[in-house]
C-alpha cells in the first residue's frame, strides 16, 4: 500500500513537471527550447510526456478551429482582397521587371565605365603608394650610385663619408626592403674595400717617396744653397723683396691640397710633375714636389674607421724600414762626389717628408719619433762618412765632401734637426784633409825639387826681376843696383816652394770656411797644418834630395843657399797667416811656425852631405895614386892625381862664395883634414912593406902641394897658417925621415916645444921599419 502511495506521489510529481515543461515550451522562444526538451529526454517518462503533448496539441487545434469559425467571413473577404492585390502585384512585377531590364540595358556601359574607373582608382592609389615608396628609395639608390662612382674614381674619403650618410640616414627609412638588406650586408665589405684601396695608395706613395727621396733632398739642398747665397748678398745689400716661399707658406699650400678631391689629385701617389717649372728662375720648394694627399686620405679614412692607431703603427714601421735603407751607403760611395751627394739627398728627402708630415698631421708622427729617427740617422751617417772618407786620397774630393756635408747640415738645421755632431765630425775629417794635403804637397815638392836645375835664377830684364820678387819676398840693394843680366842667389825652387806653402795655407783655409769656427781656431788649425807641412813633408823632401846618391856638390851648395833664403821668408809666412786670419802672433796660445828649424835642419844635412861628398871625391882621386915605393929617382913635381885633386878642390871652393863663411871654412878644413888623414893611411898601409927615400921625396912633393893649397886661402876667413895645421902631422913625419933628424926627435921627445911634437912614436917606428 505504501508502495502504491509512493507510485501515486511520483506520478503526481511527473505530471506537474510535464505541465511545467509544456507551459515553458508555450511561453519560451523556439531558440531556447533545446534545454527544455533535453530535460524531457533525460527523464524516464518521455512517453507519458508525449501523450501530454499530443493532448495539449489537440486542445489548441480545437481552440484554433473555434477561432477560425468565428472569423471565417472576414477571412474570405481578406482572401478576395488578397486575390485582387495579387493581380496588381503581378502587373507591378511586370513593370518592375521591364524597368529593371531597361535599366540593366542602359546601365551596362555605366557599369563598365564604373568598373574601369574602379580599376583606374586602384591603379592610381597603387602608383601613388609606389611613388611614395620610390621617393624614399631613390635617395638611397642615388647615394649608393654616388658611392660606387666615388669608389671607381678612387675618391675614397668622400666615399667613406657617403657610406656613413647612407648607413645612418637613408637606409633606416627603407630597411624593410630586400635590396636595402643587401646594401646593409655589403657595407662592411665596402668599408674593407675602401680601407684596402687606401692602404694600397699609401703603399704606392711610400714606394714613390722612397724612389724619389733623392730628388726631394736635392731640391731642399738647392733651396738651402740659395738661401745661403741670399744671406751673403744681404750682408752687402738689403733685400727689397723675395719670391721665395717660407716654410710656413709651403705648409699652407699643402693644407689646401688636403681639401682637393679632383680625380687627378686623388690619383697622384707621390711626386708631382715639375718639368714645366725648370725654366723658372726660382727653384721649387722641396715640399712642392710631393703630393701628400694619399697620406692624408688614408689617415682620415682610418680615423673614421676607428683604426687610426693601426695606421700610425704601420706608417711608422714602414718609414723606419725605409730609413734603414736610405741610411745604407753604397759600397763605392767614396769614389766620386756624386755618390756622397746622392746619399745626402736621400737622407734630406726622407726627413723633409717626415718634417712636413709632423707639421701637417695631428699625431701621425710626433717629435719623439722624429728625434729617434734622427738620432739613428745621425749615428749611421757619421759612421758611414768616417768609413768612406778614410778611403779618400784626393784633397779636392775631401774639400768638396766637406762643403757637401756643411750644406747637408745647414739644410737639415733649417728643419730643426740638431747637427752639432756633424760639425764635430768635420773636425775629424779636417785632420784627414790635412793628411791628404800633405801627401799631395809631398808630390808637388818632389816634382819641384826634381825639376830644379840648382843654379841661380838668371834675370835679363826688369820685368823678369819684378816677377821673381813678386813671387818671393827678396830684397838686396846691391843686386838691384847691378846691371842686367844678373842672377838671384837662389834657384827656381825657392819661389816655387814658397808659393806652394802659401797655396797649402789657402787650401787649409778653404776647409775651415762655414765650420762656425772662431778666428783663433782657424788660425791655430792653419798654423798646425803648416807646421806639419814644413817639419814633415817639406823636410822629408829636402832630406831625400840631399841624400840622393847622384847629388853633386854644386846642388848641395845651392840647397844650402836656398834653405837660407827660405828660412828668412818664414816671417813673411807668419804675416801672411796673420793677414788671412786676423789673429795677431802675440795672441795667447797662438802656435808659432817651425819653418826656421826645418830649413836649418835641411841646411845642416846639406852641409854634412857636402863634407861627406868632398871626402868621397878625395877618396876617388886618392884611388888614382900610383906610387912606386921602391923607386930610387928623385921627383921634381907633384903627382898628377894630386894636382888634379887640388884643381878640383880650388874649383869647388870657388863655388862656395855664396855660402855662409862658417860653412865654407868648415868644408875646407874638413876636406884638408880628410886629405891629410888619407895620405897618412896611404903611407902606412900594410900592403906597403918597404919604401925608399926617393919614394918619400915624391910623397913629400905631394904634401908640399897640399900645403901650398892650404896657404893660398881657397876659402876666405882663415887666420894665417890655420889651414896648414891640417897637414902638420904629415909634415913633421916627412921632415924627420927626409932630414934623418932622429937625434933631435929623441932628445926633445916629450917636451912641450919639441920640433917633432906631432910625430907619433908608433907611426915613426912603422915607417922606419918600411
Amino acid at each position: 500500500m505504501e508502495r502504491g502511495k509512493m507510485a501515486e506521489a511520483e506520478s503526481l510529481e511527473t505530471a506537474a513537471e510535464h505541465e511545467r515543461i509544456l507551459r515553458e515550451i508555450e511561453s519560451t522562444d523556439t531558440a531556447c527550447i533545446g534545454p527544455t526538451l533535453r530535460s524531457v529526454y533525460d527523464g524516464e517518462e518521455h512517453g507519458r510526456f508525449m501523450e501530454k503533448l499530443e493532448t495539449r496539441i489537440r486542445n489548441h487545434d480545437r481552440e484554433i478551429e473555434k477561432m477560425c469559425n468565428f472569423h471565417y467571413q472576414g477571412f474570405v473577404d481578406s482572401i478576395t482582397e488578397l486575390l485582387k492585390v495579387r493581380g496588381e502585384a503581378q502587373k507591378l512585377k511586370n513593370q518592375v521587371t521591364d524597368t529593371n531590364r531597361k535599366l540593366q540595358h542602359e546601365g551596362k556601359e555605366l557599369v563598365i565605365a564604373m568598373e574601369e574607373l574602379k580599376q583606374c582608382r586602384l591603379q592610381q592609389r597603387n602608383i601613388s603608394a609606389t611613388v611614395d615608396k620610390l621617393m624614399l628609395c631613390l635617395p638611397v639608390l642615388e647615394m649608393y650610385s654616388k658611392l660606387r662612382d666615388q669608389m671607381k674614381t678612387k675618391r675614397h674619403y668622400p666615399a667613406l663619408k657617403t657610406l656613413e650618410h647612407l648607413e645612418h640616414t637613408y637606409l633606416p627609412q627603407v630597411s624593410h626592403y630586400r635590396f636595402c638588406k643587401v646594401m646593409v650586408d655589403n657595407i662592411p665589405k665596402l668599408r674593407e674595400e675602401i680601407k684596402d684601396v687606401s692602404m694600397s695608395d699609401l703603399k704606392d706613395f711610400l714606394e714613390s717617396i722612397r724612389k724619389h727621396s733623392d730628388k726631394i733632398g736635392e731640391t731642399a739642398m738647392k733651396q738651402a744653397q740659395q738661401q745661403r747665397n741670399l744671406d751673403n748678398i744681404v750682408l752687402q745689400q738689403p733685400r727689397v723683396g723675395s719670391k721665395r716661399k717660407s716654410k710656413k707658406d709651403a705648409y699652407t699650400i699643402f693644407d689646401t691640397e688636403i681639401e682637393s678631391t679632383s680625380p687627378k689629385s686623388e690619383q697622384d701617389s707621390g711626386i708631382l710633375d715639375v718639368e714645366d717649372e725648370e725654366d723658372d728662375e726660382e727653384v721649387p720648394g722641396a715640399q712642392d714636389l710631393v703630393d701628400f694627399s694619399p697620406v692624408y686620405r688614408c689617415l682620415h679614412i682610418y680615423s673614421v674607421l676607428g683604426a687610426r692607431e693601426t695606421f700610425e703603427n704601420y706608417y711608422r714601421k714602414q718609414r723606419r724600414k725605409q730609413a734603414r735603407l736610405v741610411l745604407q751607403p753604397p759600397s763605392n760611395m767614396h769614389e766620386t762626389l756624386d755618390g756622397y751627394r746622392k746619399y745626402f739627398n736621400q737622407i734630406v728627402g726622407f726627413f723633409v717628408v717626415e718634417d712636413h708630415i709632423l707639421h701637417t698631421t695631428q699625431g701621425l708622427v710626433n717629435r719623439a719619433y722624429i728625434d729617434e729617427l734622427w738620432e739613428m740617422a745621425l749615428s749611421k751617417t757619421i759612421a758611414a762618412l768616417r768609413t768612406h772618407s778614410s778611403y779618400c786620397s784626393d784633397p779636392n774630393l775631401v774639400l768638396d765632401l766637406k762643403n757637401l756635408i756643411v750644406l747637408f747640415a745647414d739644410t737639415l738645421q733649417v728643419y730643426g734637426f740638431p747637427v752639432n755632431q756633424l760639425f764635430d765630425m768635420l773636425l775629424e775629417i779636417r785632420d784627414q784633409y790635412s793628411e791628404t794635403l800633405l801627401k799631395k804637397w809631398a808630390g808637388i815638392f818632389r816634382n819641384i825639387l826634381d825639376s830644379d836645375n840648382y843654379s841661380p835664377i838668371p834675370v835679363t830684364s826688369e820685368e823678369i826681376y819684378k816677377k821673381v820678387v813678386g813671387q818671393f819676398p827678396f830684397q838686396d840693394m846691391e843686386l838691384e843696383k847691378q846691371p842686367f843680366p844678373k842672377k838671384f842667389p837662389f834657384s827656381e825652387f825657392v819661389p816655387k816652394v814658397y808659393n806652394q806653402i802659401k797655396e797649402f795655407i789657402y787650401a787649409c783655409l778653404k776647409f775651415s770656411e762655414d765650420l762656425h769656427l772662431s778666428s783663433t781656431e782657424v788660425d791655430d788649425m792653419i798654423r798646425k797644418s803648416t807646421n806639419l807641412l814644413l817639419t814633415r813633408t817639406l823636410s822629408n823632401s829636402l832630406q831625400n834630395v840631399i841624400k840622393r846618391k847622384n847629388i853633386g856638390l854644386t846642388e848641395l851648395v845651392q840647397i844650402i843657399i836656398n834653405t837660407t833664403h827660405l828660412e828668412k821668408s818664414c816671417k813673411y809666412l807668419e804675416e801672411f797667416i796673420t793677414n788671412i786670419t786676423n789673429v795677431l802672433p802675440e795672441t795667447v796660445h797662438t802656435t808659432k811656425l817651425y819653418g826656421t828649424t826645418t830649413f836649418k835642419d835641411a841646411r845642416h844635412a846639406a852641409e854634412e852631405e857636402i863634407y861627406t861628398n868632398l871626402n868621397q871625391k878625395i877618396d876617388q882621386f886618392l884611388q888614382l895614386a900610383d906610387y912606386d915605393w921602391m923607386t930610387g929617382d928623385l921627383g921634381s913635381k907633384a903627382s898628377d892625381y894630386l894636382v888634379d885633386l887640388i884643381a878640383f878642390l880650388r874649383s869647388t871652393f870657388a863655388v862656395f862664395t855664396h855660402l855662409p863663411g862658417k860653412v865654407a871654412q868648415t868644408a875646407c878644413m874638413s876636406a884638408c883634414k880628410h886629405l891629410a888623414t888619407s895620405l897618412m893611411q896611404l903611407l902606412l898601409e900594410a900592403e906597403v912593406r918597404q919604401l925608399t927615400l926617393g919614394a918619400l921625396q915624391q910623397f913629400n912633393l905631394d904634401v908640399r902641394e897640399c900645403e901650398q893649397f892650404a896657404r893660398s886661402g881657397p876659402v876666405p876667413g882663415f887666420q894665417e897658417d890655420t889651414l896648414q895645421l891640417a897637414f902638420i902631422d904629415l909634415r913633421q913625419l916627412l921632415d924627420l925621415f927626409i932630414q934623418w933628424d932622429w937625434s933631435t926627435y929623441l932628445a926633445d921627445y916629450g917636451q912641450p916645444n919639441c920640433k917633432y911634437l906631432r910625430v907619433n912614436p908608433v907611426t915613426a917606428l912603422t915607417l922606419l921599419e918600411k
